[in-house]
């Protein structure tokens, strides 16, 4: 059972977090200050810290870097939590060493995501495996190439990341930022119209009826969620 570190003062907030990742099956210890965080991201050897900017006798971004610069904890993925959501402090936040950075208010289900899309990625732990299937569609990640009920389809490579992002995260709410962010990259400034815009070309091509789609669902006010 993997194990992660919350680090949050806001306690209404850090019962949420806890809840939601427990119920995904992994087991939470928090600490309400950076203090303690520190301290227990020491004795407890987590798999991911979940960790607020904002704390009470020590911020964030030092126990960032303290962790960055411990060989013992160094390769333990890092998301942090903030209510600034400027550029610059995603930079700041970033070059600090975290691995993904999101700015509160959050749903609960891009909070999952996230985390499930940093685990993947965390040093000891397969980056992706190497085909995504449902139902009737099978996404070959080495290959790029996607099919349909055993007929190849041929996407774009927007398309084709976009489409691997909604099938690893079956049935989470992915916001249109936070698409964005993982097909796109932080760096790369698009409208968010450009998600809306590519989610009816993928629809075009695995929706049976485009018109009314049951695979890619609409959040309204949110973003998208892969149903299958």
């Amino acid at each position: 059972m993997a194990k992660v570190v919350i680090v949050e003062d806001e306690a209404t907030l850090v019962r949420n977090l806890a809840a939601k990742l427990q119920d995904d099956g992994f087991k939470v210890v928090t600490a309400m200050d950076g203090e303690d965080g520190l301290d227990k991201i020491r004795s407890e050897h987590p798999d991911l810290i979940i960790l607020d900017i904002m704390l009470p006798r020590l911020d964030g971004l030092s126990i960032c870097r303290i962790v960055r610069h411990d060989t013992a904890m160094a390769h333990i993925p890092i998301i942090m939590l903030t209510a600034r959501g400027t550029e610059v402090d995603k930079i700041v936040g970033l070059e600090s060493g975290a691995d993904d950075y999101i700015v509160k208010p959050f749903s609960l289900g891009e909070f999952l995501a996230r985390v499930r899309a940093v685990m993947r990625r965390a040093p000891g732990r397969p980056v992706s495996q190497d085909e995504l299937s449902s139902e009737d569609l099978k996404l070959s990640l080495t290959g790029r190439r996607f099919f349909k009920q055993e007929s190849e389809i041929k996407l774009s490579n927007k398309e084709f990341d976009l489409l691997a992002e909604l099938m690893r995260n079956k049935g989470a709410v992915l916001s249109r930022d936070l698409i964005l962010t993982k097909v796109w990259g932080y760096d790369y400034f698009v409208d968010k119209r450009t998600v809306d815009v590519h989610v009816r070309w993928l629809r075009e091509k695995i929706e049976d009826d485009p018109s009314n789609p049951t695979r890619i669902v609409t959040v309204r006010g949110v973003g998208y969620r892969f149903e299958g």
